[in-house]
């Protein structure tokens, strides 16, 4: 499939350019000279490599192999969307991250750094071969392999606040140890900015970007830093003069006929290829479902996140009072035994997101409950399974089962889409004190929430009391800013955003929602308060893993705190 191309035939063009006729006078496989990649071929080459590490899988690469995941699940599992999932006892690093236990020399959090870096030196290793090029105009490389530099050090700068940033000048010299002193936000603009003043406007390959996919990165940029008015300009572009749009269906963003749509910004390519292929999504390989030949049962939503999805009579969230009741859930209920789902009004966003008893699961038949669920009653992962990146039955193209039930499923993941370009236009103009556009933004993601089909029970009927409504008005800036944060996490849950929007909207902030967030999950799950210690206001970053400073010999620093 074509979508697939920048991942899939990394291969065939080693072994091409590898097999010319000038082969004597070359390098081998894996140790080419910059002379012999010096041209248009060998820039193709080096930056399908570059694109191939959207997935995380590297070279070497080092830590916890299932942290490398470019959809940031385990993320999602230190926020209030999502728990670890399985026994408490597998995977004991990823249990000690949800439960605010970690030290930096923790594996998940040396596995993304290193992913990372390896992306940023595969993105260097085409920038530094494209200028020593001469006679040839391959500037919309360079303006590729400058937006992906840009991504991968975006992803570090907001795990890790402190990251070093490495040039083309010091890949070249290799001079890979440079020191962290602060924030590299300059670095990533710059390189987004290339991008957009060099990229087109359309690419024949999907998941490649274009300028209006640089145009939308640089915009994230500059709401992470709360540069309101750069960010709501870029973003109003986009909107009004943009190609995007959204999918009439929300669950389309998570099914092959929707890979590759209108609303995607920017998506990884994935790719099952013959169902055991590393170009699939090998770092979230254990979250799926304890059934039907899956493995591993982690990434287990939270009851606060589905209590979130609960609405008013005028089909609204509620806002300051969704923990307050919980939605009917069978935790501590086996499959043989009676119950009931919830009959309350619900957003109908809740179940393409969570896998609920009583429920489609993404066209396998009813969920049957603790049949599915990996983990014991006496574990902290609750009774609820993860749904967006799970394939559906029958989706052949996207379905990779290894030796083990391990998945490496070919589901695209959407980096960014459209909806959550419309909710940044929104925050920003919330910010702003634009609370008419704000409103108009946050209402377009809800009127198709709205107006989609919704999950069906056998009889053809809609699977629960679905009920969800557009906001009237926005009665002040409080008001708003609490509306637009509420409908991000109900439009992007468990796609690997919330940890970074906690703590972008300040460290006092996550603290308070995390404390709340424990308190309304223990009411739930018991044991799930005393196995989690307290959340710390540096823990809004990561760490620098303790086996990188120590290589760098002390030219790397700590983040504070840790």
């Amino acid at each position: 499939m074509m979508k697939k191309k920048l991942i899939y035939y990394i291969l065939p063009l080693l072994a091409l350019i590898a097999c010319n006729e000038e082969f004597t006078e070359t390098p081998a496989v894996g140790a080419l000279s910059d002379e012999a990649l010096q041209n248009p071929q060998g820039v193709d080459l080096l930056l399908t490599g570059a694109y191939s590490a959207l997935t995380g899988a590297v070279n070497n690469n080092g830590g916890n192999g299932f942290a490398v995941s470019p959809d940031n699940w385990w993320f999602d599992v230190m926020s209030d969307d999502a728990h670890k999932g399985s026994t408490d006892g597998d995977q004991l690093d990823l249990f000690l991250l949800e439960t605010y236990q970690f030290t930096p020399a923790n594996p998940y959090i040396l596995g993304k750094w290193e992913a990372l870096y390896g992306g940023e030196n595969r993105a260097n290793a085409v920038i530094n071969v494209i200028n020593g090029i001469e006679g040839e105009d391959v500037t919309g490389k360079l303006a590729e392999a400058r937006f992906l530099r840009g991504y991968y050090n975006f992803e570090l700068q907001k795990i890790f606040g402190n990251p070093a940033f490495i040039s083309a000048e010091n890949y070249a010299n290799s001079n890979f140890n440079q020191p962290n002193p602060g924030p590299i936000w300059e670095e990533i603009e710059a390189d987004q900015q290339f991008a957009i003043e060099n990229l087109p406007e359309t690419q024949a390959e999907p998941g490649r970007p274009t300028s209006w996919t640089a145009k939308a990165f640089l915009a994230k940029t500059y709401l992470f830093q709360e540069k309101w008015q750069e960010a709501f300009n870029l973003l109003q572009d986009i909107i009004q003069n943009g190609p995007y749009s959204l999918n009439q269906e929300f669950f389309a963003n998570f099914r092959a006929e929707g890979e590759n749509s209108p609303e995607s910004v920017f998506s990884i390519q994935f790719t099952a290829d013959d169902g055991n292929s590393y170009n699939g999504n090998v770092g979230s390989t254990l979250n799926f479902p304890n059934a039907l030949g899956f493995c591993c049962g982690f990434y287990s939503p939270t009851q606060d996140l589905v209590n979130a999805y609960q609405t008013g009579e005028d089909g609204l969230p509620l806002l300051d009072t969704f923990g307050e009741n919980d939605v009917a859930n069978d935790y501590g209920i086996e499959s043989d035994q009676p119950f009931t789902p919830e009959s309350g009004p619900l957003d109908p966003r809740l179940d393409y997101t969570v896998g609920r008893r009583g429920i489609d699961y993404n066209g396998y038949g009813i969920n049957p409950g603790k049949e599915w669920v990996r983990n014991s009653f006496a574990d902290i992962s609750g009774p609820y399974l993860p749904k967006k990146n799970v394939y559906y039955a029958g989706e052949d193209v996207n379905m990779g089962t290894g030796p083990w039930g391990q998945q490496y499923s070919g589901i695209n993941y959407n980096v960014m889409r459209f909806s959550g370009v419309l909710l940044m236009a929104a925050e920003a103009a919330v910010e702003l004190g634009d609370l008419d556009t704000a409103l108009d933004y946050v209402n377009q993601v809800r009127e198709r929430a709205k107006n989609m089909t919704y999950v069906q029970a056998e009889d053809g009927s809609p699977a629960a009391n679905y009920n969800i409504d557009l906001y009237d008005s926005f009665s002040d800036q409080e008001f708003a800013r609490k509306a637009v944060r509420f409908e991000r996490r109900l439009e992007l849950a468990m796609e690997g955003h919330r940890y970074f929007d906690l703590a972008r909207w300040g460290p006092n902030y996550m603290k308070n929602v995390i404390e709340e967030y424990i308190d309304n999950e223990t009411s739930t799950i018991p044991n799930f308060g005393p196995k989690t210690s307290t959340f710390q206001e540096h823990m809004v970053i990561m760490p620098i893993p303790t086996t990188a400073i120590d290589l760098s010999g002390g030219v790397l620093t700590q983040n504070q705190g840790y």
